[in-house]
């Protein structure tokens, strides 16, 4: 695909040319904004690919229609028993299945395999190997075995691990997991065949994301089906936990990212002044999408749906230069491999249109941030989704124990849920008036509130009416009403047949949240089924009235959970509190919730994670908070002093310059500016040694000392550091100003 907006390497260039221009007296600033509307003024072209979606949707997956065709008969039938229902896979057919994925790729020009997987660094990892290899007589041969397809070996002591491997204990293994179909990566020189695969260490604890996610499906896939049971469902058609993670992030000029060496090494820029329009006006939320933007979507969208990716909804969001995109509902362990390749499409296609995608929580200050909420519901072949109420919720029973096993879950665990959102960037977005509050609580909304109430009262005789939205146009036609309305500040809330988790970051992997999710909600169906089984027992006739008491046991306990109103407001908060409900305000309170005794009991019962892997989660937890704390500090003492504090120097001495030259010929100057000037140099040297004090006099002794030293010491010193330059921006003359302003990376599109 042609396009005359800029490729990586005019970009690079363009960029290289502004330290070129700064050298020569410039600032790599002025140099970038140059690039820019050097760009955004070229005429364009934009090709686009004539093809209706349908003939390239999955073209490069191997999907079961793909199976179907090159599979034997028997093979496809004992591969789908395990993707539907869950059944071990037959480790005799991966010869078979193996020789046909090699030549599906072939076909499309692969030459190489990955085994990709999921460590606990929240990334994407790859391991690649050639089709190829050599015969005797100097030629080559293509081959890929079973073997070769089901099982790869990374080094397992050089990813994060917390404690469970070592240097000298390297051995790793990477599983293939057939639920999650192989694809096609295409490059410009050629194409790679992907293989989704877990990733173990040579002891068979979890070193990766999916693992746990696949666990916790199998635990609720068991637990539900008792409740199916009791309800006369009997088929075993596999209940599966489904998401549809809605992913914001901001696209910024290459040229402004490569002048910028927080954005470039943080993601998220340590200074930088309020614009003097900011995102008040909420003219960008919804507005019309800019075009450099608009072709990049279309372009990443196609490469999703290439690779079977459902994306459904793009929009401009609230903060200017923000944006979403969002697919549509997939398994959850579907999901999770899908929400990693599009993080890295968005990143990948920006680059071809001369921008960055930054998926940072919080890139900016004083805009809204950007998160990843993940919608979760839970269902079968047979029986649909299972939080779906239907038009006479109050008469569905079985919907009624699924939504009060969810809100016992949610009351329960409500600290885990709070450690499995927690990382330094989030930290940043939680609870600042544009996002969720860092109190978990439920939303139902009007209607099932209502119903909850009733049951709690003695029985549920009806449901509030969804009714019809007349809105007084004669040429609109009349709009069927929900039964309650949406609630943006709640951190999950039910929103019509699922509930949004919304505290969940947009940096984050979706797999650490789905695995506490699923769990929990495993732990609350196996404590609903227990109780009903044991009610029924011996009268089966007895089901409705133990349904009526487990609901309202459940209500009388953990009613303070759920709360309807504004999460933003002060009085939530003083009111949670009253209610017992937790605040843990920062990753430093909340990543030992990981560890407590009911949630290592719980993934212990469950086979999900071992007190081990718990640990190791911990521990790795805990050290990336800490070095992403440490990067950001050393970076904001670098910026600081090798390009805030020389440019602030350069416009002090041009402002006593002048006020000495003035003197001279007998002008009385002002030196308000040059006084205020020299009183925030000073300030800027006093919080520098200040951040400099705080980053190397850490005397921790422990993990969680580290990390409480890091939120109590060296972040604040950081935002005392920030106080001053960002007056400092304020004040220095613009062609002194070093880095581009938070004005042209927002709106310069």
């Amino acid at each position: 695909m042609s396009t005359a907006f800029a490729s990586p390497s005019e970009t690079t260039s363009s960029s290289a040319a502004g330290a070129s221009a700064s050298s020569a007296g410039g600032t790599p600033r002025r140099s970038a904004v140059s690039a820019v509307v050097n760009r955004l003024t070229s005429p364009k072209t934009i090709d686009f690919v004539d093809v209706p979606v349908q003939e390239y949707y999955s073209t490069n997956v191997f999907t079961k229609s793909v199976m179907k065709d090159r599979l034997p008969k028997s093979v496809y039938k004992s591969l789908l028993q395990t993707i539907d229902s869950g059944a071990k896979l037959d480790p005799a057919i991966a010869d078979i299945v193996a020789s046909a994925i090699k030549d599906w790729a072939m076909e499309k020009g692969a030459t190489h395999y990955a085994h990709v997987f999921y460590p606990l660094t929240g990334a994407t990892a790859e391991k690649h190997d050639s089709f190829l290899s050599p015969t005797s007589d100097g030629g080559t041969l293509s081959e890929f075995s079973g073997k070769q397809l089901c099982q790869g070996e990374p080094d397992g002591s050089s990813f994060p691990s917390g404690g469970i491997r070592v240097t000298s204990q390297a051995r790793g293994y990477t599983i293939w997991d057939v639920t999650s179909p192989a694809y096609i990566l295409e490059n410009p020189n050629g194409t790679t065949l992907c293989i989704p695969t877990a990733f173990v260490s040579w002891t068979g604890e979890a070193l990766d994301k999916k693992t746990p996610v696949l666990r916790s499906m199998q635990a609720l896939n068991q637990q539900a089906q008792r409740i199916l049971k009791i309800f006369g469902h009997t088929d075993g058609a596999f209940v599966a936990s489904t998401a549809g993670p809605e992913q914001e992030y901001f696209l910024v000029d290459r040229n402004f990212y490569y002048a910028r060496p927080d954005l470039l090494n943080a993601g998220r820029t340590l200074f930088g002044a309020k614009p003097p329009k900011g995102q008040q006006f909420d003219d960008h939320y919804f507005g019309a999408i800019p075009e450099r933007v608009l072709a990049f979507m279309c372009e990443a969208e196609r490469e999703l749906f290439k690779l079977g990716i459902p994306v459904k909804t793009r929009h401009n969001e609230v903060a200017p230069g923000q944006f979403e995109i969002a697919p549509v509902f997939e398994s959850a362990n579907v999901a999770a491999d899908h929400q990693q390749l599009m993080m890295l499409t968005l990143r990948r296609t920006a680059e071809k249109y001369g921008m960055a995608c930054l998926l940072h929580e919080k890139p900016f200050a004083g805009v809204n941030g950007s998160g990843k909420h993940v919608n979760w519901s839970l269902g079968s072949s047979s029986q649909g989704n299972m939080l779906d109420p239907g038009g006479t919720p109050h008469e569905n029973a079985q919907f009624l124990v699924f939504c009060a096993a969810v809100i016992r879950a949610v009351y329960k665990h409500q600290g885990l849920l709070r450690a499995v959102v927690a990382s330094a960037g989030n930290d940043h977005r939680l609870g600042a008036n544009e996002a969720p509050p860092a109190i978990i609580s439920i939303f139902l909304g009007d209607q099932l509130t209502d119903i909850f109430e009733q049951i709690r009262a003695g029985g549920a005789n009806s449901s509030l009416p969804s009714g019809t939205l007349e809105v007084g146009v004669d040429v609109l036609p009349p709009l069927p009403k929900d039964a309650g309305d949406r609630n943006r500040t709640s951190p999950f809330a039910f929103t019509g047949n699922r509930f949004e988790f919304r505290a969940v970051g947009s940096n984050q992997s979706i797999s650490g949240p789905l695995v506490a999710m699923n769990t929990i909600i495993a732990e609350s169906v196996d404590y609903c089924a227990t109780r009903l089984e044991a009610a029924t027992e011996k009268d089966p006739d007895a089901l409705n009235g133990a349904i009526q008491t487990l609901i309202s046991d459940i209500l009388s306990e953990c009613s303070p959970i759920i709360f309807n109103g504004d999460g933003y407001s002060e009085a939530w908060h003083k009111e949670a509190e009253k209610r017992g409900l937790l605040n843990l305000t920062t990753t430093a309170d909340a990543l030992s919730s990981l560890v407590g005794d009911d949630v290592v009991s719980m993934f212990s019962k469950y086979g999900v994670l071992s007190e081990r892997e718990l640990h190791s989660r911990l521990e790795t937890y805990q050290e990336q908070y800490c070095m992403t704390v440490d990067v950001e500090a050393n970076l904001a003492l670098s910026i600081a002093k090798t390009m805030i504090f020389p440019a602030a120097v350069r416009y002090q001495n041009e402002l006593a310059s002048t006020c000495a030259n003035l003197k001279l010929v007998g002008y009385e100057f002002d030196t308000d500016t040059l006084d205020s000037v020299t009183a925030l140099v000073k300030s800027l040297q006093e919080g520098i040694a200040v951040l400099e004090d705080a980053v190397t006099h850490d005397s921790a002794s422990t993990p969680e000392d580290e990390c409480r030293h890091r939120c109590d010491a060296v972040l604040p010193s950081m935002l005392k550091l920030r106080e001053t330059v960002d007056k400092l921006e304020e004040i220095v003359a613009d062609d002194i100003w070093p880095l581009p302003t938070y004005q042209e990376m927002l709106f310069i599109k």
